[in-house]
């Protein structure tokens, strides 16, 4: 059994978005409040493992009541995405041992100069501490504490990002292409986790109808939309709109495999 938590599930600038008065910003609906996108994926082995540390990141933890996680898993390296990095400092207190990181090379740069503070020498006392561990392959498989995760490779616009498949379950974020070759991987899944940004084009994530699209694909059993921005609408009137088995995500959302 597997056991996955929707820690956020909106755009890199949240909803409500700041300044705005639409009709989902103002929505006292607490599934229309969307944080930065992340997910916590728990084994039956009892592995944690989050995909993402957004700028809530911290928030997140508390909110879920999470005093332990195993590993991060990182699909690219946008603010949204990667933000949150430094309050790993909790776990590092807690844990009393650095936290396992897990993503590309070309990531681990970026990381290496947003938070140079970390892995500067000699060391400063509190600062974030991580174990970085390069993907190189994206056409391998590796494990997180016994735990295997295939990475899945998308665009988003023209930035090469990740996906993970983790068992039944998979997640993409971030992207608006995704090659025949990677949908392959998909194939047997439970539950598919995509971002379906809004209904209207957009030149880095999918619409809601091309993500519709992937799904078809893939035929999982169900399938839940993140990345979701306050163009969407409503929590309430998008999902009634939704094919049977798709269902609209939502911050705190609890599901099992």
């Amino acid at each position: 059994m597997t056991e996955l938590t929707f820690l956020g599930t909106g755009t890199s600038q949240g909803v409500p978005m700041i300044g705005c008065g639409c009709e989902v910003c103002t929505s006292s609906d607490r599934r229309d409040r969307r944080l930065r996108s992340s997910v916590l994926v728990a084994t039956d082995s009892g592995v944690r493992i989050v995909i993402d540390t957004g700028p809530d990141f911290r928030y997140q933890m508390l909110r879920e009541h999470i005093v332990r996680i195993d590993g991060i898993l990182y699909t690219h390296e946008h603010m949204d995405h990667v933000g949150g990095m430094d309050d790993v400092r909790g776990f590092n207190y807690v844990m009393r041992r650095a936290v396992e990181v897990w993503c590309e090379p070309r990531v681990e740069r970026s990381l290496r100069r947003m938070f140079d503070y970390a892995f500067a020498e000699p060391k400063y006392p509190g600062v974030p501490e991580v174990v970085i561990h390069p993907i190189l392959s994206t056409g391998e498989a590796f494990e997180v504490h016994g735990v295997e995760v295939v990475p899945v490779r998308g665009m988003h616009y023209r930035l090469p990002v990740l996906g993970f498949r983790i068992g039944k379950v998979a997640y993409l974020t971030d992207m608006n292409a995704v090659e025949p070759v990677e949908i392959e991987k998909l194939r047997g899944v439970e539950v598919l986790v995509i971002n379906a940004l809004r209904r209207e084009k957009h030149l880095s994530h999918f619409t809601l109808g091309e993500a519709l699209e992937v799904i078809g694909a893939v035929q999982p059993e169900r399938a839940y939309l993140t990345h979701v921005s306050h163009q969407m609408g409503r929590y309430e009137a998008v999902s009634r709109m939704l094919p049977e088995g798709v269902f609209l995500a939502y911050d705190g959302l609890k599901i099992r495999v």
